[in-house]
């Protein structure tokens, strides 16, 4: 037993010093620049796009007055629902032929006129492609009947503000922990990959072969899963500590303006890392197995994407636990092993209790071993296989 953990320190150690130590761990850290860059520019883009779609114009060709009443009963509900959920009313003079200004108001290019209203406020008429838009039609008809009421005086309503309610305080825990969430399961994915890419550089130039001669081979494997976890969690704590700096900098009153997880940020980062532990070693078992069975970077691409698919799975069936972690929903996704971290680090955010963690942490301690037994078999009977390989129909009887 302790050649075996002397055997698995030496093999961690040399792969964190490997990677740590090196020039592209830089880049490595400067990973998650590339995602925050292109989700700006591609929001950017975005918003651009929305803002040319936004939504259409209603042309109103009636007289001044009818109109005036219109647009104050439209300006009522904008200030209830917001300008962006009200249709746009754009006012026209009427003209002696009316058919015609109807067709050429449709035609403009100008103006993107969804539709054109004639008449006047007691017999309005719509004429626009306006088929499968029921809400611009139904917005119209309130505000033509709230222009045609009498004018009622406004109604005194006393507000008090508050800094934060449960209603609001349980909608801002479930962004932080879907957002949670989603980072969790893209750091694991990306960075259980590299075990991939190193296992294979090792096999192609026959080193895995020596170290193998001199220590047990599932010491070399957990050896390997447990530097690369080290490496990971170094990575996480300088992104944490550098996202809060910036947040601190950019965002008035900093990191305590954020809404609070139910367990306090000091208990919910100590239960992020802790978590991310257990779902790299869940998922870089995996990749590591995976990588025992495959020889060529080709090979690494064909298996390691089924089983991307299915962590995608596991992300949504995780992310039923937000918003309801007490569901039948929530406790299947938390006692499942492999989205268990994913739906307890959702309840941290959610849920003040703290017991339940300590036993998702030991629950998936008992999962992590039984996987890294399983994965180290599959590893030493793969990891020296050489020469040319056998159909599969003659495996049983080679």
């Amino acid at each position: 037993m302790m050649r075996f953990i002397r055997s698995a320190f030496v093999i961690a150690r040399r792969d964190f010093s490997a990677t740590v130590l090196s020039k592209t761990f830089i880049f490595f850290l400067l990973a998650p620049l590339f995602p925050l860059v292109f989700g700006g520019v591609f929001g950017t883009i975005s918003t651009r796009i929305a803002s040319r779609n936004e939504r259409p114009v209603i042309a109103v060709v009636w007289n001044q007055s009818d109109f005036d009443r219109l647009a104050k009963a439209r300006q009522e509900m904008s200030d209830a629902l917001g300008d962006d959920q009200v249709v746009k009313l754009a006012p026209f003079k009427p003209q002696a032929d009316t058919d015609a200004q109807v067709r050429e108001l449709l035609a403009s290019r100008n103006v993107p006129v969804r539709a054109v209203m004639t008449g006047d406020l007691a017999h309005p008429h719509l004429t626009g492609s306006i088929a499968g838009d029921k809400g611009t039609a139904g917005q119209l008809r309130m505000l033509i009947d709230d222009a045609r009421s009498a004018p009622a005086a406004n109604t005194a309503l006393q507000v008090t503000t508050v800094e934060a309610s449960s209603g609001s305080l349980s909608t801002d825990r479930a962004v932080t922990a879907q957002i949670a969430q989603t980072l969790l399961f893209v750091l694991s994915i990306l960075l259980s990959g590299m075990l991939l890419s190193q296992l294979i550089e090792e096999k192609s130039n026959k080193i895995i072969e020596v170290i193998a001669a001199a220590i047990p081979i599932d010491a070399m494997f957990v050896g390997k899963l447990f530097a690369m976890l080290a490496a990971s969690v170094t990575g996480l704590v300088v992104w944490i500590s550098a996202g809060a700096l910036m947040i601190q900098m950019i965002k008035h009153g900093g990191v305590a303006t954020l809404p609070p997880p139910a367990v306090g940020w000091p208990m919910f980062l100590a239960l992020t890392i802790a978590y991310f532990g257990m779902n790299y070693l869940l998922l870089g078992a995996a990749f590591l197995t995976i990588g025992a069975q495959a020889s060529t970077a080709r090979e690494v691409q064909t298996l390691s994407m089924p089983v991307t698919f299915g962590q995608m799975l596991l992300l949504l069936f995780a992310s039923t636990a937000i918003g309801a972690p007490d569901s039948t929903e929530g406790i299947a996704a938390a006692v499942f092993p492999l989205s268990s971290p994913l739906a307890m680090l959702a309840r941290a955010a959610e849920r003040a209790e703290l017991w339940p963690h300590l036993l998702a942490l030991l629950w998936q301690a008992l999962w992590v071993a039984i996987i890294l037994r399983v994965g180290a078999q599959l590893f030493r009977k793969t990891v020296l296989k050489s020469g040319p390989r056998r159909p599969w129909w003659k495996l049983g009887r080679a």
